[in-house]
């Protein structure tokens, strides 16, 4: 009797004398989101980033964010990409490419992910002042892509990024964060076909 594969899950903490983070993710979730950061306006993006990429996603985060949001938003990109890392193990059956474009209004934004083992981040397509803005009280703009990279780097994923249009600044993040989850649930999904690990070399 065949039985259901089992879902890649991982828990990631980490403490530093600027904050405190855990998070938890299961690859084979449906979506499922607890999220508190201490910077609201992230907490929204990171269960958008759950929700549609349908990894169950648990994140803790106790920072120092009364002197900026900075360090509790990159710590928590760290540890997210080593939990998603680590919850991938050796790769094997997985799809490896993932690639959506995503509409919020007037924002469009295109995602690529390739689950290589080889961490590269290319972004690019911001409206002019996009990195100025100030977003639910605490966000800075240019927080945007200091999150993509840092999840890439340690999630050890290529990801592009491209704004192909937009004006809002929450939509162009929020259409950002959406565009990778989709990107990141093709990427990661199981493809029955695939056998072993999806690569030439044998190994990502």
């Amino acid at each position: 009797m065949s039985t259901a594969p089992s879902h890649r899950t991982a828990t990631v903490r980490r403490a530093t004398s600027e904050s405190t983070v855990e998070v938890s993710v299961d690859l084979d979730g449906t979506g499922r989101g607890e999220v508190s950061t201490g910077v609201p306006f992230y907490d929204h993006m990171l269960l958008s980033l759950a929700k549609h990429s349908l990894i169950d996603l648990t994140v803790s985060a106790e920072g120092d964010t009364h002197v900026d949001a900075h360090h509790s938003v990159e710590d928590v990109a760290i540890v997210l990409g080593q939990a998603v890392r680590e919850a991938l193990g050796d790769k094997s059956g997985i799809a490896r490419f993932g690639d959506a474009t995503v509409p919020l209004d007037e924002a469009l934004v295109q995602a690529v992910v390739d689950v290589a083992g080889r961490p590269y981040v290319v972004h690019e397509g911001e409206p002019a002042g996009q990195e100025y803005v100030v977003i639910g009280g605490h966000y800075v703009g240019s927080l945007t892509r200091h999150v993509l990279e840092s999840f890439a780097f340690h999630a050890q994923i290529a990801l592009h990024v491209r704004v192909l249009s937009g004006r809002d600044p929450h939509h162009v993040v929020e259409a950002q964060f959406k565009a990778l989850a989709r990107a990141l649930r093709a990427a990661v999904a199981r493809d029955p076909r695939v056998e072993g690990v999806p690569s030439a070399k044998g190994a990502l």
